[in-house]
């Protein structure tokens, strides 16, 4: 029998109310759309705010809940369910709750599990934003930050780096220098010197992540989640010194957490990353040397190493000082490793390099034959 109109109104007008609670978090009518087959099965919409041992917390029309992650747990790394993913969940009342399916992801900022595997590793999913914190109470590293800025373009992601503890360099001059040379780093990115113990900075970068989601990212001891916290208006992360020897943290965060920003906006807060091997990021590696795919395509031949060839723009710009040795050795040194990455899970590419591997050798022995006098 159906409900009186009154009735379906009143129930349909609930609904909307109670998804309306989901939209501080990024819901929206394309999630609506995306969610109409899971709603059909009777499953209630949640975005996943935390995920520890099994579980994971959701944040749902009906408060936050603990659901369990048995179902969406698969085999491969990269399908597994993460912070900031939208799920699907049993209604409320079913004992034990459990996320039966997510939504397909908008973006999402990976890398590299280990070394030794081919497997990709989902730090956090559906972000516009990925904010690099580089801490200025250390010795900047340009490299790294050029590898996490090539893994936010890759991710879909805008990336901005934060320059943190900006207190820590007084002289205005010598701060300008180091945002200059992070700027020369990254180009297109936005940089900010910001110091949560003395607020510098943080107006602006509030401003920039005060809609859709942002995830900190960088090196323990980096100040993410005293960045955090002051963006939040509360000590909702713990923070810790750092040593005084080196510099460095501890592990403070020891999960990904989504957090509702007053201002507007949710933040995804992530642990210190010890290293971020790249994956699959040859489009992001590109974004962040854009001089130097200029200059390669002006070079002679379309297939140019950059090495020794004959008409080499990239090499000539080398000879200038128009392009510094330190950056084109980093985007070598990136390049090799994402197609080191890539070949792992590409049987076809694997080949093309173990043949130019052959040609290249074969061509080394033959010059080599050559110089001792053995080719008449």
């Amino acid at each position: 029998m159906s409900l009186p109109a009154s009735r379906e109104v009143s129930s349909r007008s609930t609904a909307s109310a109670a998804l309306a609670s989901l939209v501080p978090y990024g819901w929206d009518a394309a999630w609506q759309d995306a969610f109409r087959p899971y709603a059909a099965r009777g499953l209630v919409p949640g975005r996943v705010i935390r995920v520890d041992r099994g579980r994971c917390d959701v944040v749902t029309p009906d408060g936050t809940v603990r659901a369990d992650t048995a179902f969406v747990v698969p085999r491969d790394p990269m399908k597994v369910v993460c912070t900031g993913d939208w799920a699907a969940l049993d209604p409320e009342g079913a004992t034990p709750r459990y996320v039966r399916a997510y939504l397909p992801r908008r973006t999402a900022f990976v890398r590299s599990g280990s070394s030794k595997r081919s497997d990709g590793q989902v730090l956090a999913a559906n972000i516009d934003r990925a904010v690099i914190a580089v801490s200025l109470a250390a010795e900047l590293d340009l490299a790294r930050v050029e590898r996490f800025t090539a893994l936010a373009w890759e991710s879909g992601a805008e990336p901005l780096v934060a320059l943190t503890k900006a207190d820590l360099v007084p002289d205005p001059a010598a701060l300008g220098h180091l945002v200059a040379d992070v700027e020369r780093a990254a180009p297109g990115v936005t940089v900010l010197a910001v110091s949560g113990c003395e607020g510098t900075g943080l107006d602006r970068l509030a401003a920039l992540v005060a809609s859709g989601t942002t995830v900190l990212l960088g090196q323990s001891g980096a100040g993410k989640s005293t960045l955090a916290n002051s963006l939040i208006g509360e000590e909702a992360m713990e923070v810790q010194a750092v040593r005084d020897m080196d510099g460095k943290g501890r592990h403070t965060t020891t999960t990904r957490n989504l957090l509702t920003v007053p201002g507007g906006g949710t933040l995804i807060d992530t642990p210190g990353l010890r290293g971020v091997g790249l994956w699959d990021a040859g489009t992001g590696v590109e974004r962040v040397f854009a001089e130097i795919e200029e200059y390669a395509r002006k070079c002679r031949f379309q297939d140019c190493a950059h090495h020794s060839e004959p008409g080499c723009a990239v090499l000539a710009a080398l000879d200038t000082g128009d392009l510094p040795v330190r950056r084109l050795e980093s985007y070598r040194k990136l390049q090799r490793e994402n197609q080191r990455i890539v070949a792992k899970t590409d049987a076809r590419l694997r080949q093309e390099i173990r043949r130019e591997w052959r040609i290249k050798g074969a061509e080394g022995r033959a010059a080599a034959e050559a110089k001792r006098g053995r080719i008449r």
